[in-house]
C-alpha cells in the first residue's frame, strides 16, 4: 500500500476518532514554561457556562502587583484572585482580587469562587464550618455547607450597610438607562448603599423594563454631576415575580455588564428591607436572578438579619462549578 499523503491522513483523522488520537500524539507542542496554575470557575451557578467567570491562581509566590494585574487582563474576566499566605491574625489566607484596570479591595463572586477552589484543592478541609479571607477591606468570614466531602454552598458575611444619598431625577435617570420615566418604580427613590462597595440601587417597575435598559455612560455621568453625587454603578432591579421564583430580577449596569455582582447583592437586600419592598420575615431568603439578559443566568442568595428594627447582619451566598484549569505565564 502506498504511503498516505499528509492531506489524506488529515482526511482520515477527521473521519476516524482513533486516527485523531494518533495524530494528536504525533504533534509536538511547546510546554508552558514557568506557568502559574489556575482553576476556572463559574460562580453563583451550578451549571457550566453560566454565572460569573473567575480564575483562581493558586501558585503566586514572587508575583508582583503589576504581574497579577497583567495576568488578569490576559484572561479578560471581570476579576481574578491570587491566593497568598495569611498576613493578618485570625485569617486563613490573603486573597488579592484584581479587575482589568486595578486591584479591588472587596468583591463578591471572587470570594465565593475562591472558597470553592480552596475546598476542591483540599486547602479547606471537608466539613469545616468557617473560613476567613484577608481582603483589602480586612478579614471576611465565609460559612460553609457540605454534602459529604463536597462543598455545596458558601455564605460570605458583608459589612453592615451604609446608606448614602438618594437621587430624585426621574427624567435624567430614565434617559441614562434608555427607558421611559414611567418604567421607574414609583414611591421609592434610588439610593446609594454600601456593604463594602457602594452602588446605586434603582428599582424599576417590571422585568421588561430591566431587560430594556441600555446604559448611556455619558448621560449617567452628567446626571451624577448635576446632582452633586459621586458617580456609582447603577444596579437596576424589579420585584415583579417571574417563573424562576426569584425575589428580584436584576442587572448591573456599568461599562461592561456583570452577570453576578455579589458585592452589590448585600446592598440590594438592605435596600429592599429598608424601603419595605419585601416583608421582614422574608429578608433571610432573598434570591436575585442576575445575568439572564446577557445569557449567563446567576442565582445569588441574600440573608439580611434584622434585630430590633435594625439590620444587624448581611450575608451573600451561592455555589460555584469548576469548568477549567490550566497554567498562565507571568513573564
Amino acid at each position: 500500500m502506498s504511503q498516505l499523503s499528509r492531506r489524506s491522513w488529515l482526511s482520515l483523522a477527521a473521519a476516524f476518532p482513533l486516527a485523531q488520537s494518533v495524530l494528536a500524539q504525533s504533534v509536538r507542542r511547546p510546554a508552558v514554561a514557568n506557568g502559574r496554575r489556575y482553576l476556572q470557575y463559574d460562580v453563583f451557578t451550578d451549571k457550566p457556562l453560566t454565572g460569573n467567570q473567575l480564575a483562581v491562581f493558586t501558585e503566586t509566590a514572587g508575583l508582583s502587583a503589576e504581574e497579577m494585574q497583567a495576568m488578569t487582563r490576559e484572561t479578560k474576566f471581570s476579576e481574578c484572585t491570587f491566593v497568598q499566605p495569611p498576613e493578618a491574625s485570625g485569617t486563613d489566607v490573603r486573597l488579592r482580587i484584581f479587575g482589568p484596570a486595578n486591584e479591588v479591595p472587596f468583591a463578591g463572586h471572587p470570594v465565593i469562587g475562591s472558597t470553592f477552589a480552596l475546598a476542591d484543592d483540599g486547602v479547606i478541609a471537608p466539613g469545616r464550618k468557617e473560613f476567613t479571607f484577608g481582603l483589602g477591606i480586612g478579614p471576611t468570614l465565609v460559612e460553609l455547607e457540605w454534602q459529604g466531602d463536597r462543598l455545596q454552598f458558601a455564605w460570605m458575611t458583608q459589612q453592615k450597610p451604609v446608606f448614602g444619598p438618594t437621587l430624585n431625577a426621574p427624567p435624567a435617570l430614565a434617559a441614562s438607562l434608555g427607558i421611559e420615566p414611567s418604567m421607574l418604580r414609583p414611591g421609592v427613590l434610588p439610593q446609594e448603599v454600601s456593604c463594602g462597595s457602594p452602588f446605586f440601587m434603582v428599582p424599576l417597575a417590571s422585568r421588561a423594563a430591566v431587560d430594556q435598559a441600555v446604559i448611556d455612560s455619558r448621560a449617567a455621568a452628567a446626571m451624577f454631576e448635576a446632582a452633586k453625587i459621586t458617580r456609582r454603578g447603577l444596579f437596576i432591579f424589579t420585584t415583579e415575580p417571574g417563573p424562576d421564583g426569584a425575589t428580584v430580577y436584576s442587572r448591573m449596569m456599568g461599562v461592561n455588564e456583570d452577570p453576578a455582582t455579589g458585592s452589590a447583592s448585600g446592598p440590594l437586600g438592605c435596600y429592599l428591607v429598608k424601603h419595605g419592598l419585601i416583608a421582614t420575615e422574608k429578608a433571610a431568603s432573598i434570591v436575585s436572578a442576575q445575568g439572564v439578559k446577557m445569557g449567563r443566568p446567576s442565582r445569588i442568595h441574600i440573608k439580611i438579619d434584622v434585630t430590633s428594627g435594625e439590620i444587624s447582619r448581611v450575608r451573600v451566598g451561592g455555589t460555584s462549578v469548576l469548568v477549567g484549569e490550566g497554567r498562565l505565564r507571568a513573564s
